[in-house]
């Protein structure tokens, strides 16, 4: 018996669940949405007996199930306990983007009766909390386009489970004044550095700009926290990667996320993927004023 590569999407209504399904379609996956939890241990069986006729398969679970939804964290302890090697992918935003989308769409939320979007975006974050404490996977799609979202599903589930299971580096800027990253795993604060806002020709630039990253990197404390700084990394990804760790999201924040943040997130890319690891490099908020 073949056991299939197992993925659960689920998380919050309106973060992106939809296109991450599409995405996964276009990677060859078997796709159910809205399946009840108790059908999961048996749909995973009859996909099993399939003489590999199936290899992928993603089942959409969320509180549009109602009361059956209650039943998940059940099954995935009996998956478990059968067996069957399975992820979770979990997709989240923050309450501003739910809400915005909702009244963007005007689509109602699942569990909106009343027309308390916000009230019960609190409440489905509050059921779906146990579950996202197993996710194997957490998107954070609050500033992601549809685009990114794509993306982001084909680098961590486009391979094969072998592939997959290689450590993918990310590296996030941010602006403190927006919110750290929710799917951070490592955050640095870097707004001890000179900030070149201060500096009139060089406000308006990003540390994309030659002139910034300049003015950035020569300073003498810079330069000995960066050495510190990757070294420090460099010491966490083999053991991260020994522990089976999928991915690794280092979040790096100065104030607007525009200047010193953008420039050391480059930096540190720039030296990982010198060093042959799997690397993206995002700036969440370099284009926010």
């Amino acid at each position: 018996m073949t056991s299939p590569r197992l993925l659960i999407v689920t998380g919050m209504s309106g973060a992106g669940k939809t296109q991450a399904v599409q995405s996964l379609e276009d990677l060859g996956y078997f796709c159910v949405d809205n399946l009840p939890p108790a059908l999961i241990t048996k749909f995973a069986e009859l996909v099993s007996q399939s003489s590999g006729k199936v290899e992928k398969v993603a089942l959409v679970v969320d509180i549009r199930g109602g009361d059956f939804f209650h039943q998940a964290i059940e099954v995935l302890t009996e998956l478990t306990e059968q067996g069957y090697w399975y992820e979770i992918l979990f997709l989240e935003a923050s309450d501003e983007a739910l809400v915005r989308r909702y009244k963007e769409s005007r689509r109602r939320h699942p569990l909106d009766t009343q027309g308390e979007v916000l009230e019960v975006i609190r409440q489905e974050r509050e059921l779906l909390r146990e579950i996202r404490g197993r996710a194997t996977k957490i998107i954070d799609t609050s500033t992601v386009t549809n685009s990114q979202l794509k993306d982001q599903i084909i680098t961590q589930f486009g391979g094969d489970r072998e592939s997959t299971n290689q450590l993918l580096i990310t590296v996030i800027s941010f602006g403190y004044k927006y919110g750290i990253p929710l799917d951070s795993d490592l955050v640095i604060d870097v707004r001890f550095l000179p900030n070149p806002h201060y500096i009139p020709e060089l406000r308006c630039l990003t540390g994309n700009d030659e002139p910034v990253q300049r003015h950035v990197l020569s300073k003498d404390v810079t330069q000995e926290f960066m050495a510190k700084f990757t070294d420090f990394v460099q010491f966490l990804i083999p053991h991260y990667q020994n522990e089976g760790k999928a991915t690794l999201m280092i979040a790096i924040g100065c104030t607007g996320g525009m200047h010193r943040s953008v420039t050391l997130a480059n930096k540190l890319g720039d030296i990982l993927k010198e060093k042959g690891y799997r690397v993206n490099v995002r700036h969440r908020d370099i284009m926010r004023v």
